[in-house]
């Protein structure tokens, strides 16, 4: 067995958690097992106004370098080659980084990497031909170089078999963090909540389909709340200039304050998942533990997160149909069953001791 004494994750923003999938996996992760075993979390001091040195029992180590945009990239290198310095185990998670690996390797051969690949970036529309190719060839080097791959869905996990020929772990996401709280007069008033509703929230971007289930909700009277990021992209701004008087749509930009997001999203009819590519989607995770009735976009990724039990939709005809339909009873059940899947297979107590027994098979605690 490989002794290691200490663990390094890298390639997120940092905890405390407050960006994106990763950062809140790190966190609960953390949160879990931090106590357990050392952990060093590698964190940008671009997003830390406030560098703490520890939380969640785990140290906390800054960078001066940005962890998403342009210098992502090297962010996730520089974290790789210093965290290989003083620790024999690292978890990556992306593979942006990864490109480096053929050269990590010659430095460090003996370094434990387990790489968890994330939702094959480099099928994702809102990037560009040339970066496409290169996230596929970092995913490529990571399934290459890396001692365990991770997957978070059986559908990816199925992809890195056929495409690598290579067997991957799969661990998939938590989701039982989410909160259901009871709606405010203050926010019902501050938003324009309806009083029934269904809910999406999402990066506005082509493929998590928001056009086409504007268009369907269009034809609905029960009305859709869909908050996202409407002004970073051409797509976004085009489809809210299109449906800002729509009185079947209300278009919300981003909101950080957690306990409001908490309040709308929990109290909703029906939770629409347009996402067409990725694995185990953190916002449907947390969905379906907050026992919310789930209408997904028809994919293999979205149907192995479900158990093949939510409501499934491939076009704006299908979810008007959808819509129309569906009965109360058949509502209450569908929520019911998505709530019973997450308490089962979505719990960050589960997911933590997946990935403890995985560290365990490298990782010797230090004598006390």
């Amino acid at each position: 067995m490989h002794t290691s004494k200490k663990i390094a994750i890298i390639g997120t923003a940092g905890i405390p958690s407050k960006y994106g999938g990763f950062e809140t996996l790190t966190e609960y992760l953390t949160k879990h097992i931090g106590t357990k075993i050392k952990i060093t979390v590698y964190c940008s001091s671009k997003k830390y106004k406030d560098k703490l040195l520890k939380h969640n029992g785990a140290t906390l180590r800054y960078l001066p370098l940005d962890a998403n945009g342009m210098q992502s990239t090297a962010y996730d290198i520089l974290s790789l080659f210093h965290a290989a310095r003083s620790h024999d185990l690292i978890l990556i998670l992306g593979v942006s980084g990864c490109i480096i690996l053929p050269l990590f390797r010659l430095f460090y051969p003996k370094t434990k990497l387990i790489i968890n690949i994330d939702g094959l970036e480099h099928r994702r529309e809102k990037w560009n031909k040339p970066i496409k190719k290169f996230l596929k060839y970092s995913e490529r080097l990571a399934v290459k170089f890396g001692d365990v791959i991770i997957s978070d869905n059986k559908a990816i996990q199925d992809y890195v078999l056929d495409e690598y020929k290579k067997t991957s772990r799969m661990i998939a996401y938590g989701g039982d963090h989410a909160q259901k709280v009871p709606s405010s007069p203050e926010v019902i008033q501050q938003y324009g909540i309806p009083k029934e509703y269904a809910f999406k929230v999402c990066r506005i971007e082509p493929e998590n389909n928001i056009h086409l289930i504007l268009e369907a909700f269009s034809h609905s009277p029960l009305p859709l709340v869909i908050i996202g990021n409407w002004n970073k992209s051409d797509y976004g701004i085009k489809l809210k200039e299109k449906y800002k008087s729509s009185a079947s749509t209300i278009l919300l930009d981003p909101i950080y304050n957690q306990n409001k997001l908490d309040q709308i999203r929990s109290n909703c009819k029906i939770y629409v998942h347009g996402h067409s590519a990725g694995g185990t989607n953190p916002s449907l995770v947390e969905a379906m533990s907050l026992g919310l009735p789930v209408f997904s976009f028809d994919v293999y990724y979205n149907r192995e997160t479900t158990q093949n039990k939510a409501k499934y939709f491939k076009n704006k005809e299908e979810l008007v149909r959808l819509i129309q339909n569906i009965s109360e009873p058949e509502i209450q059940k569908l929520g019911n069953e998505m709530k019973a899947i997450a308490d089962k297979e979505y719990t960050w107590q589960k997911i933590a001791n997946q990935y403890l027994e995985l560290f365990k098979q490298y990782y010797t605690p230090p004598c006390q």
